[in-house]
C-alpha cells in the first residue's frame, strides 16, 4: 500500500504541492485528476522520488520511503511511465525495454511474457528504433518498459495524452489487467475523465496544489468532477 501523508512541495519559493494526503491499495486503479497545472504531475514526481518532499511522509509496504532516492524507490517496486513517454528514440524497442534492467538482480533481467501480452506489437517490432514508432506505440513501449521493472507500484503520468483512440483502449485493458492480478498498485494521473471513469476504483480531484474531491466513483458527483476538469 502506498500512503502520502500530508506532503508539501516547492519548487524554488512556489509551493505547488499543499498537505496533500491519499493511498493506493495494491489490486486498484486509483486515479489522480485535474486541470492543467494543478499539481497532478508534481504528486507523481513526489511519489516516485523525482522531485524531493519539503516534510510530510510517504510510505509504501509500511516503509517510509520520503528520502529515499528514484533508483531506491525503483529497487523498492516502485515504477513511473511520465508524461512524455521519455523512450530512447536511436534504441530499438528491444533495447528500450532492456533499460528496464538496471533495477534488476541478474536473475530476473528478462523480458516478462506479459509485456508482449499485454502489447503484442512490441514483440512484431522489437528490432526497429524507438523513434520509428508512432506516439501510441511508443506509450505502449514506455508502459512495458516499466513493467520490465516488475513493480508492485506502477505511476502512470497521462498516458493517454496525444494518443489514438484504438490505443487508448489496449491501455485502458492492460490497466484492468494489470489490476485484476491483484499484486499490483496502480497511480493514474490522467485529465481524460471518461477513461479514468471506466478504471478508477477511488479518485483524488486536485485543484490548485491541494486535494479537494476523493473518494470512490460511486461517492463523487460527476458534473461536479467534469466541472473541475474543464478549462
Amino acid at each position: 500500500m502506498l500512503k502520502v501523508e500530508n506532503i508539501n512541495l516547492y519548487y524554488g519559493a512556489s509551493q505547488v504541492l499543499k498537505s496533500i494526503s491519499m493511498s493506493a491499495m495494491k489490486g486498484q486503479v486509483t486515479c489522480v485528476l485535474g486541470r492543467n497545472g494543478v499539481g497532478k504531475s508534481s504528486l507523481m514526481r513526489g511519489v516516485v522520488g523525482q522531485t524531493p518532499i519539503r516534510d510530510g511522509a510517504i510510505m509504501w509496504e509500511d516503509k517510509d520511503i520520503s528520502r529515499m532516492g528514484a533508483a531506491d524507490r525503483a529497487r523498492a517496486g516502485i515504477a513511473v511511465v511520465p508524461q512524455g513517454r521519455e523512450i530512447f528514440p536511436l534504441l530499438t524497442v528491444e533495447e528500450n525495454l532492456k533499460t528496464g534492467f538496471g533495477m534488476l538482480p541478474r536473475s530476473d533481467r528478462t523480458i516478462p511474457e506479459e509485456v508482449f501480452m499485454l502489447f503484442p506489437v512490441l514483440k512484431d517490432m522489437l528490432g526497429r528504433r524507438g523513434g520509428d514508432l508512432s506516439g501510441g506505440q511508443q506509450q505502449q513501449l514506455a508502459i512495458g518498459r516499466a513493467l520490465v521493472m516488475r513493480p508492485r507500484l506502477l505511476a502512470l503520468d497521462e498516458p493517454t495524452e496525444g494518443i489514438q483512440p484504438s490505443i487508448i483502449k489496449q491501455i485502458g485493458a492492460a490497466i484492468t489487467t494489470l489490476a485484476e492480478r491483484g499484486d499490483i498498485a496502480i497511480l493514474l494521473v490522467e485529465q481524460y475523465f471518461d477513461f479514468a471513469k471506466e478504471l478508477a476504483d477511488q479518485f483524488i480531484v486536485m485543484d490548485r496544489g491541494e486535494v479537494v474531491m476523493s473518494g470512490a466513483p460511486s461517492d463523487l458527483d460527476e458534473a461536479d468532477v467534469r466541472r473541475r476538469l474543464s478549462v
